[in-house]
């Protein structure tokens, strides 16, 4: 299986470089995973394909502003830390720029009362720091930090809360589940007013997002791990939707990935927490999810290989090519898919 059989022709204006004005006002592919028909409706048409009792699965991450401009004090040199993850004890996984002039035990100065220190020298940019502050961590990071919007999308974000889904809880991601742009708090209400379940689940995203699989075998790349959680009261929950007979529906790739983590074979979840690093391609036998809310994915990227594995790579490929032809927005402010 090679990375090129995932690649496919997107013009770059229909990369959404801005959200639009309202959340839910976004256009929706819907896929048959069976068949390979699709149906062009807006994402306010989901609610008509979920049935009572059904259950929708969120990821309650929150995007912190995790990208970081400092200087080396010796040399007035600029580099550019973005946060990935939290290593306890005030240790971060970072990607770097320029990470060569980076090495153990080298000091970043972001201002006063923020530095941090090199304690490990990893490849591909990878670096990990002990930060060093006075004062309450996540306060200043949110007067220091930017949010780390993709390198794609060149516009300014005016409003950070629009890189933020309106449930997002947990503080810990460098980048947004985007999936759940989507929705509104007006919307997750028309959902429950119809008997249809809501779970949340963490994962923390990180270097995975950011990563491009640079091997020509599929099989050879490396899933970085990233940090995820899943309560009891969500797997009672999942349990309970399964013992009814009825749906489980993830609501973007990294609460699949949660997910499939957690199930056994028999597609039960227990509470769960933990790093994963699994990667899902073609081939791969879902236990826990029936149906998938979805951004449009990058060409050649692990998440369209994700999409491919539940619902075909030529069909994939097909609806990606009528999503290009029919202008559709794609990536992270853009429209999404629903895979039934």
């Amino acid at each position: 299986m090679k990375t090129d059989d995932f690649d496919y022709y997107l013009p770059k204006e229909l990369i959404a470089q801005t959200p639009l004005i309202k959340r839910d006002t976004s256009r929706m592919m819907v896929l048959d995973k069976n068949t390979g028909e699709y149906q062009d409706k807006h994402f306010t048409d989901l609610i008509d394909y979920l049935d009572e009792g059904d259950t929708i699965v969120l990821n309650d991450t929150k995007v912190i502003p995790a990208r970081l401009i400092g200087t080396k004090p010796e040399t007035g040199a600029v580099i550019e830390v973005l946060m990935l993850k939290d290593l306890g004890n005030d240790e971060w996984e970072c990607l770097t720029k320029p990470s060569k002039r980076i090495k153990l035990g080298t000091i970043v100065k972001f201002s006063d009362e923020l530095s941090c220190e090199c304690t490990y020298v990893g490849s591909d940019g990878i670096r990990r720091y002990k930060f060093i502050y006075d004062g309450i961590f996540l306060e200043i990071l949110d007067r220091l930090g930017q949010m780390p919007l993709p390198p794609y999308i060149t516009e300014k974000l005016e409003d950070k809360n629009r890189y933020q889904t309106v449930y997002a809880k947990n503080p810990g991601s460098a980048a947004a589940p985007t999936a759940g742009l989507h929705f509104t708090k007006e919307y997750l209400k028309k959902i429950r007013d119809k008997k249809i379940n809501i779970a949340y689940v963490t994962l923390h995203v990180g270097l995975g997002t950011f990563r491009p699989v640079s091997v020509d075998d599929v099989t050879k790349h490396d899933m970085h791990e990233e940090y995820y959680t899943l309560s009891n009261k969500t797997a009672d929950l999942l349990n309970k939707t399964r013992e009814n007979k009825k749906r489980i529906i993830a609501i973007g790739t990294t609460s699949t990935r949660v997910l499939e983590t957690v199930a056994d074979i028999n597609g039960k979840f227990k509470k769960q927490s933990g790093n994963t690093k699994i990667f899902i391609y073609p081939g791969y036998k879902f236990k826990a999810i029936d149906g998938l809310l979805t951004n449009f994915h990058l060409p050649k990227s692990t998440l369209i290989m994700l999409v491919s594995a539940l619902a075909g790579k030529d069909n994939i490929i097909r609806s990606y090519n009528h999503a290009v032809k029919e202008k559709y927005r794609f990536f992270s402010f853009g429209d999404c898919m629903f895979i039934k």
